[in-house]
């Protein structure tokens, strides 16, 4: 499996994903996210104060785990990497339109340079295992 394999299975699966991250103290956080590609690297959307960024301070490793639904067969992705924060204008720039296939301005109405506290966290793949039917049908894994 290739990485662009990861990202069609990814983009068939949905917009909709849960990505965990550490704690200080070592529990798990996981919450659900929108996240896009661009190019090799999978952009979500976050509060710069957020506890999924807090928690970057402590351990960049991230993963993050498409929903499995009967419409996609029970189809599962999952991907593990390293992730980066980003709240530089330029970036908030090139991301705020043509990146991400729904309206950033429902959740930041005052666009890229008037939205204090948005930011964007970038997700660096480093593996992905998909599974077919909850691996009952086949399982890939792509090591970046």
């Amino acid at each position: 499996m290739q990485l662009s394999d990861v990202q069609e299975h990814a983009n068939r699966l949905g917009p909709w994903a849960h990505l965990a991250t550490t704690a200080a103290d070592g529990a798990p956080h996981v919450v659900p996210v929108h996240p896009c590609w661009e190019g090799e690297t999978l952009w979500a959307m976050v509060d710069e104060g957020s506890k999924k960024v807090r928690n970057l301070a402590n351990d960049d490793r991230v993963c993050v785990h498409y929903q499995v639904s009967e419409e996609t067969g029970f189809d599962s992705l999952v991907l593990w990497g390293t992730a980066t924060v980003h709240i530089d204008m330029d970036t908030k720039r090139r991301l705020w339109e043509g990146v991400f296939d729904y309206d950033l301005n429902t959740f930041a109405p005052g666009g890229p340079d008037d939205s204090p506290g948005t930011a964007f966290m970038a997700i660096h793949p480093t593996r992905a295992l998909y599974l077919k039917n909850f691996g009952m049908e086949g399982r890939d894994v792509w090591e970046g």
